[in-house]
Parts: C-alpha cells; sequence; structure tokens
C-alpha cells in the first residue's frame, strides 16, 4: 500500500497542511514531426493536451519539456510561448515530455475545501443522526480515506494557534513515521 498524500483541513475547511509522501510520476516522451498529430491548450498556466491519446500521452497530461529543457508553465525555457513555438515547422522534429503536472499551491488549497464540502454535504444529508460524514470515497485507481482527529504535536506546540497553518517539526517527524509503518503494515487494504 502507497500513502501519497496528507491533507490537514481545519473545521472551516482551509488547508491547514499537506505533505506529499509518493508522487508518481507517469511520464511519456516522445519525438513529433511536423505537424503535431494532438491538440494542445492553456490551461491554469500550463499546457496540456486536450485531444489524442497514443503512446502514453493521454488527455489531460501537460507539457513537462520540450528537447530536454523543462518548460515554465506556459513558456519554453527561452521564454517562447509553447504553442506559439510548435506551430512553427522550423522547430521540427521536436521532442515532448508529456506527464500530470504538480497541483499548484492554489490548486491543492480549493481541493482541500471542495473536499470538505462534500464531506459536509455528506454528514447532513446522511439519514443517520450524527453521521460522522464520508469517511472513503473509492475510485478504480485508489482510495481517498478522511479521517477526523486532533493533531496533537501541533496542539502540544505552545506557539501554534488553532485554525492555523502547522509548522511544527516534531508534527513532521511523527507523521513521516507513521506514514512508514502504516505503508509497512498495509492497514487500509488492497488496493488502498
Amino acid at each position: 500500500m502507497v500513502i501519497f498524500s496528507v491533507y490537514v483541513v481545519n473545521k472551516a475547511g482551509g488547508l491547514i497542511y499537506q505533505y506529499d509522501n509518493y508522487v508518481p510520476r507517469a511520464e511519456a516522451e516522445k519525438t513529433f514531426s511536423y505537424p503535431l498529430d494532438l491538440v494542445l491548450k492553456h490551461h491554469d498556466e500550463k499546457v496540456v493536451v486536450s485531444y489524442g491519446q497514443r503512446d502514453g500521452i493521454k488527455v489531460g497530461h501537460a507539457v513537462l519539456s520540450i528537447n530536454g529543457a523543462d518548460v515554465l508553465g506556459k513558456n519554453t525555457a527561452e521564454g517562447k510561448d509553447i504553442l506559439e513555438y510548435l506551430k512553427d515547422s522550423s522547430n521540427y522534429p521536436v521532442s515532448i515530455r508529456f506527464g500530470r503536472a504538480r497541483l499548484s499551491s492554489n490548486e491543492k488549497l480549493m481541493l482541500a475545501s471542495m473536499f470538505h464540502s462534500l464531506f459536509a454535504i455528506g454528514s447532513q444529508l446522511s439519514p443517520e443522526v450524527g453521521s460522522s460524514g464520508i469517511e472513503m470515497l473509492e475510485t478504480d485507481v485508489f482510495k481517498l480515506h478522511c479521517y477526523q482527529t486532533l493533531t496533537d504535536f501541533a496542539l502540544k506546540n505552545p506557539f501554534y494557534s488553532l485554525e492555523m497553518p502547522i509548522r511544527c517539526e516534531l508534527f513532521d517527524q511523527n507523521l513521516k513515521g507513521s506514514l512508514e509503518i502504516a505503508e509497512k503494515a498495509g492497514n487500509f487494504g488492497a488496493g488502498s
């Protein structure tokens, strides 16, 4: 079992702690000739595949590098717009690496807030009085577990204020230790 990330959300729905434990990088690199047989578009300061899947390149994958140089958002390493660069036939053949783009801090905040909203809605819509809300969401690829717990090591820090981001070395150390133990024990069952 692999634990990919840990998100700690306060009772108001704000992200107060996030840790990426394991980030799989499903990447595909391919050399293309002109014209490019994939349709690319700008999306959230990235260039992503909007149509055409092949050779491990999927819709939603972002352009990560061109000719071995990492891209910077929507621009090449030289500062040129990626879409404009790829329209120019003189730039071919071109080697492009695609993969899942890392989430930005804003995207992590938005997803944590959205999950908290779903959790709250689930609690209120439950036919059972006192429902604890969503405990697990399961897809064909992963399981998303939701635990309600006090963050003891943060609360024991005399300088920590409730509802504020957790920045505590002892919390980090104990979380990492707990993740290692959970991964070895496989507490969450197959496919978790």
